[in-house]
């Protein structure tokens, strides 16, 4: 028995090991400045939800959003000194170092634009796509063999208005996404109520606007975020403005959308003042969730097989201004970044009813924007 006793031990610790291989890191940005500002990169424990911190990366001013290249090496950040100011800001390209969460900066490019705030990279990982807010605009970049950023080989400036006087005098490019299909990028546009659609031609970086153009939103809707179900057959967005999350069935060969459904994200007696902001779908499909800064919530809601939304509850986000979700693989938690509650909630999700319970108390950061998964 002593003889085997070594070979034992190794083969336990080999296991334990490979176990904790399989936890995924987390980045989470902190939209600030000076000292403040940073990506702060975590292990997160798969069995108790537990995220334990790794590495700070201080290379980066105001870190709004964050996206991680198909390959999972690198990880590209937006980088601004002052944040919505008249200057463009810029967008930096990291190289992840190994599995204990530290980066390396490559290299900054212009984001043609001011307050960017969406950052997506094609499935081939050859083109950043990147939505300005203040100045309403999209831009691409291409992406060079070591994984640095290139200059933006294409721009398009939106024009227009919708019909909110306050929040949609001009347009305000709030995200932009590539389809699965590597076909085109779709951008919501809060200030003129489209989803504009943009040709992707991903070996130049380049994208030009596709005929349909856009498709509208509900009018005042404010559409901010969108992403594709993972059948990559329906486009789900979320409305900033009317706080509501609109259904799209996705035609691949047109790249158009078709509206089929729109549903509230917040109770009905609820008469306060609230903005959505973000929403996920579970990568098994079934679920969505999205989040209300004011009422402070996550709807949570279950996909039906025509794509349809039904509510199943809504819960609180355990912090002020929910701002950004994560959900894991496995589909068995969700991440919710409270940007100005500065904390992160982690939650479990129960794969039978897609409902939402919290694990533990929410972590302490400064101002969390956006979480990126590396699994």
């Amino acid at each position: 028995m002593p003889r085997f006793f070594p070979l034992v031990v190794a083969l336990v610790l080999f296991s334990t090991q490979f176990a904790n291989a399989k936890d995924p890191m987390i980045f989470i940005s902190a939209f600030a400045g000076g000292d403040q500002g940073a990506i702060h990169s975590f292990n997160f424990d798969l069995a108790t939800g537990i995220l334990k911190p790794l590495q700070r990366t201080t290379s980066v001013q105001n870190p709004f959003f964050l996206a991680l290249s198909p390959d999972k090496k690198f990880l590209y950040s937006i980088h601004a000194l002052k944040f919505g100011s008249k200057d463009a800001e810029e967008i930096a390209a990291f190289k992840l170092l190994g599995n204990d969460g530290k980066l390396e900066l490559l290299n900054k490019q212009s984001a043609k634009g001011s307050a960017a705030c969406y950052l997506h990279v094609d499935n081939s990982g050859k083109t950043v796509v990147v939505a300005n807010y203040s100045t309403g605009s999209v831009a691409s970049l291409p992406v060079k063999e070591d994984g640095s950023l290139g200059e933006p080989a294409s721009f398009v400036q939106h024009v227009g208005s919708s019909v909110n006087p306050t929040r949609q005098k001009e347009p305000h490019a709030h995200c932009i996404v590539v389809s699965p299909d590597n076909k085109y990028a779709f951008a919501a546009d809060l200030g003129l109520d489209q989803i504009l659609c943009y040709k992707l031609d991903s070996k130049q970086g380049k994208i030009t606007p596709n005929d349909p153009a856009f498709t509208k939103a509900p009018a005042g809707a404010g559409p901010r975020h969108l992403t594709f179900h993972p059948n990559g057959k329906k486009v789900y967005v979320i409305n900033e403005l009317l706080n509501s999350v609109t259904l799209f069935s996705y035609d691949s060969e047109k790249g158009s959308l078709k509206e089929e459904q729109t549903i509230s994200t917040l109770p009905n007696d609820f008469k306060g003042t609230s903005y959505c902001a973000d929403l996920k779908i579970t990568p098994d499909g079934k679920y969505l969730y999205g989040t209300n800064r004011g009422h402070d919530s996550i709807a949570c809601y279950s996909i039906g097989a025509d794509g349809k939304l039904t509510l199943i509850s809504i819960e609180p986000s355990l912090g002020k201004g929910p701002q950004n979700l994560a959900i894991t693989s496995n589909n068995g938690w969700l991440l919710c970044a409270n940007m100005p509650g500065k904390n992160v909630a982690v939650f479990r999700i129960d794969p039978k009813t897609g409902k939402i319970k919290p694990a533990g108390e929410p972590v302490a950061m400064p101002s969390p924007s956006c979480i990126m998964l590396v699994e």
